[in-house]
Order: C-alpha cells, then sequence, then structure tokens
C-alpha cells in the first residue's frame, strides 16, 4: 500500500499557516493584512524547501477549507519522496540514557555508541545525530533533563487542552484480571476536565472516542497540548484536528513534565480518588467509568488549589470562546478514519488484516475509504460526494452465490462533486 504521509503532510502545512484565519486569532487588521505579512518571506515547506507564496494562495486555502473541510487541502496526486532516514523511537531514548549517564559524550561518539547497540543502521550520517542533539538542546555538557521552565495560564476556557493516559490498576472482569488506563483531557484555563474514560487497551482511536465526547460537550479547543505516544501522534488524528480546524502540539520527547496540568490532574487522581478505592471488589469497566464520573463532578466542582475558583465557575465566565461544531452530522465526519486502498481484482481490499467486498466498478483504482473502527458495517468509499457501502468478505458465501453487482454506478464527470 502506497504511503499517505506525504500528503497528508503538506496538507497539515497548509492548515497550519491559515489556522490563525479560521480561528480568528490572528493579530492584524484583516485577513488580507495576516495573508501579505505571513507571505512576505518564503516559508519553509514540508519537504525542507523555501518557496515564497502568494498571500491569493492562502487565501484561496482559507476558503476551500470553509467550504469543504479538510479533504480540500489535501493534495490531488501523491510524491513518492524515498524512504526516512530519521531515528528510531529506540535509538531517541538511547540518546537521552547516554547523554543523562556521560553528560559530556559528543554527537560523534553517541553515533558510533548507536551503531554498536544496534539502535542505528550503519548508512545513517553523523550529521543525522547531530541535528538530532542540536533541535532538542542536547550539545551543551549540562544535565540534558533540565529545562527552562515558566508557569503560564491560557487567558480563556478554550483556548488549549492536554490530554495525556495514566496507567490504573488491573480489574478482574469474567475471571479474566486486565490492565485498565485512563485516558484524559483537561483544560489549560479553568482545569476543567473536559474528557475521561477508563479502557483496557491505550490506543488511538481509545482517545479519539474521548476526544470527540469532549468536543460534543464543550466545544472545540483552539489548540491541544499532547505527548507523543502513538495514540496522540498519528495520521488519523492530524486529519481529525485539521478538519476541526484545532492546533496539533506535542510536548518534548521524555519531558512528561512540559504537560504539568494534566500530570498534576494524574497525581491529584492517585492521592485523592484511587488512594480510596479497592479495585479487587470492581469487576467491570461499566463500574470502574461510573465511579470515574462521580470523582470528575467532584473535581470540577471543587475549588481549585491553583486558582482559587472551581473549574465549573471558570468555565462558565469564557465558555462564549469557544467554536461550536456545526452540527453533530459534520463532528460525525471529522472524526471519521480515513485511507487509501487499492481494489483488486477480486473487488476486495483489506483493512487492519481484514477482507472487504467492494462495488466491482473501483476494480484497479485507487479508493478512499471512511470508517470507524468499532463500526466496520457502515464503512463506506466516498468518491465524489457519493458514499459507496462495503461489506466484510465471506467467501464461503461467495462461493455459493453470485457477486452483488447493485451498487450505485459511479459518476466519471469532471462536474462538481463528481471528482473533486
Amino acid at each position: 500500500m502506497t504511503s499517505t504521509a506525504e500528503p497528508l503532510k503538506v496538507a497539515h502545512f497548509r492548515f497550519a499557516l491559515i489556522a490563525p484565519v479560521i480561528q480568528g486569532l490572528y493579530p492584524d487588521a484583516s485577513e488580507a493584512a495576516y495573508y501579505r505579512r505571513v507571505t512576505t518571506e518564503p516559508i519553509i515547506r514540508p519537504d525542507g524547501t523555501p518557496y515564497k507564496y502568494s498571500p491569493d494562495t492562502l487565501e484561496r486555502w482559507t476558503g476551500l477549507y470553509r467550504k469543504y473541510g479538510m479533504d480540500a487541502l489535501i493534495p490531488g496526486h501523491r510524491k513518492d519522496k524515498g524512504v526516512s532516514r530519521s531515528l528510531s523511537g529506540d535509538a531517541i531514548n538511547e540518546i537521552f540514557r547516554l547523554r543523562e549517564k556521560y553528560p559530556r559524550i559528543n554527537g560523534v561518539m553517541i553515533h558510533q555508541a548507536l551503531i554498536h547497540g544496534g539502535f542505528l543502521d550503519a548508512k545513517v550520517s553523523v550529521r543525522a545525530v547531530q541535528r538530532y542533539l542540536k533541535e532538542n538542546d542536547l550539545k551543551s555538557a549540562r544535565n540534558p533533563l533540565i529545562k527552562d521552565r515558566k508557569a503560564y495560564e491560557m487567558p480563556e476556557f478554550g483556548c488549549m487542552w492536554q490530554a495525556d493516559t495514566a496507567y490504573l490498576p488491573y480489574i478482574t472482569e469474567n475471571g479474566r484480571s486486565r490492565r485498565t488506563y485512563l485516558i484524559m483531557i483537561i483544560d489549560d484555563h479553568s482545569r476543567m476536565i473536559v474528557g475521561g474514560e477508563i479502557f483496557y487497551n491505550d490506543n488511538a482511536y481509545n482517545y479519539q472516542k474521548v476526544l470527540k465526547q469532549a468536543v460534543s460537550t464543550y466545544g472545540i479547543p483552539d489548540k491541544i497540548y499532547m505527548d507523543h505516544g502513538s495514540s496522540f501522534e498519528n495520521e488519523q488524528l492530524t486529519l481529525i484536528l485539521d478538519s476541526l480546524g484545532t492546533v496539533e502540539s506535542h510536548a518534548p520527547v521524555r519531558d512528561g513534565a512540559a504537560k504539568g496540568k494534566v500530570e498534576r490532574n494524574f497525581r491529584t487522581v492517585r492521592s485523592r480518588w484511587l488512594a480510596t478505592l479497592d479495585a479487587s471488589v470492581i469487576h467491570s469497566l461499566e463500574e470502574f467509568n461510573r465511579l470515574l464520573a462521580d470523582y470528575i463532578r467532584r473535581h470540577n466542582t471543587t475549588v481549585h488549589s491553583g486558582t482559587g475558583e472551581t473549574p465549573v465557575d471558570r468555565f462558565m465566565r469564557t465558555k462564549d470562546h469557544v467554536r461550536v461544531p456545526k452540527s453533530k452530522e459534520w463532528l460525525d465526519e471529522c472524526f471519521t478514519n480515513r485511507t487509501t486502498r487499492k481494489v483488486n481484482n477480486d473487488s476486495c481490499i483489506t483493512i487492519d488484516g481484514i477482507w472487504y467486498d467492494v462495488p466491482p466498478q473501483f476494480i484497479g483504482m485507487k479508493v478512499d475509504v471512511r470508517y470507524l473502527p468499532d463500526r466496520m458495517e457502515e464503512a463506506y468509499i466516498l468518491y465524489g460526494n457519493t458514499r459507496f457501502p462495503i461489506r466484510q468478505t465471506n467467501r464461503e458465501e461467495n462461493a455459493r452465490t453470485r457477486r452483488n453487482n447493485s451498487f450505485p454506478s459511479i459518476n466519471y464527470s469532471m462536474e462538481e462533486g463528481g471528482n473533486r
């Protein structure tokens, strides 16, 4: 399957340029003034090359986004730029370990140690390691974990949310003991817990469900600040946030303290809530989440020591800042996962290792598939403005019956909606 990373990076880059206009946060006298200021100098594109954009280009991207959403910013043609030689997660962790243990070790020595330890391919140049050390302020001999921090607070509710995951105790359900995970989102200004749920798995889709519920209840945040874990850094989440018009931001690697408010919130969860519970008498996620909901209500209506007010009071005073979703249908569309697949000669595609029948008209074509991982019976191909349902393949049934060809026909015209 051809990677979709490059066009998504371009779309995210375009959104980042127009985000202040979409959110109404630009400091200039008008949108046109913002476009002129931003395009005064060349801008570095995702491929690393500088390019001098015109104000009209940014204005056009804004119009496309407002009319058609995030899809309109995704390039129509893929460009294969080859395989990236960026450092792996294991190599990055080893760099931090080496710098902590040997503060005066230099880039050349780290490069050699990574190769000898099997963390790095010998083809990767020493400059890649040196560049990472420079970009993450690891060149100096001082303790690499010391950060220059200042206390801060967003001026209104919804300016920024912080999100993270915490390990919770094992519980036994249906005779099986399983680890539980708490995914939580907190508003920076009010300290209100806007989203929280306990799961058996810490994965990207579970985080999407918590985020969707938070947005549905409290509105769309301007920015969301997260860790670098796979649940918080993936193509699907980037598309979702860009579709919402929310700026995606990540804490530095191995720097949990950067997410101070959500980290302190987890400490409070453990000391004031988990310490009072007996996990051995909790026998279902449903029961655990009911207890969590009670805790969240108490937290949001109790005076916070850092603000001297309840989170609810702070929320009520500045809640008008938050943008409201256009509609339930629009919000559902924003949170739909997306992938591209090429239809084989059996009129089938695979998603997460499972085969699906698709309309035979798409044989040999690359198709845009929209789905929710836990509701695959509703998955569909989006072609223009038309949805074509897909169905999980039943090979035995297909062997006994003729393939169902009663799918809607495809409009191959270049008219609006036919192939945008």
